[in-house]
Order: structure tokens, then sequence, then C-alpha cells
């Protein structure tokens, strides 16, 4: 079971978190308009909340997992370098000063 949860993917890009955002921010406000309105004309405010509860639970399913939409753009990495070669020849460089 451990291995199967760990073959499923984690991560979203950042163009994929701005669409998530968005979906996620129309749906709410789409349920919220659509509810508000159903409930004025039937003058029940519980069927605007059943609405929106049901809008914000669409819109969990939606967004939160990490679907194939939110990963089309990966970010290209630069390949890993020894830091530690780098520190030597910059502490090498550094004259030292001494004040007087």
């Amino acid at each position: 079971m451990r291995g199967l949860l760990g073959a499923l993917p984690t991560q979203m890009d950042y163009k994929g978190q701005k669409l998530a955002e968005q979906i996620f921010q129309g749906i709410i406000i789409v349920s919220a308009v659509i509810g508000f309105v159903y409930g004025y004309m039937i003058e029940q405010f519980g069927w605007t909340v059943y609405i929106v509860m049901a809008g914000f639970a669409l819109s969990c399913l939606l967004t939160l997992p990490p679907w194939p939409m939110y990963r089309r753009h990966p970010l290209k990495w630069l390949p890993a370098q020894d830091s530690g070669a780098e520190e030597r020849k910059s502490v090498d460089k550094k004259p030292s000063k001494k004040h007087k």
C-alpha cells in the first residue's frame, strides 16, 4: 500500500496552481450567486448554504488533487553543483585585513 501511494504525484507547477486557484474561485462565486438567487426565490436561507457547500465540495474535488492538467509545465532545474569547492575558492581569494 505504501509503495502504491508513493508512486502518486504530489506536486503542481506554478501555472497549474494559478489554474487551480482560478477554477476554485470561479466555482465558489458561481455557486454563491446561484445559491443566493435560489434561496431568495424560495425564501429559504438553508438552501443557499447547501448550494454553496456543494460548490465548495466540487471545487475541492477538482482543485486539491494534483490532476495532470495542473502538471503540464514542469520547472527545468539546473544540475546540482558541488558547493564546497566554490566556498573554498572564494575563501582563498579574500585577502585578510588587519586593523592597526
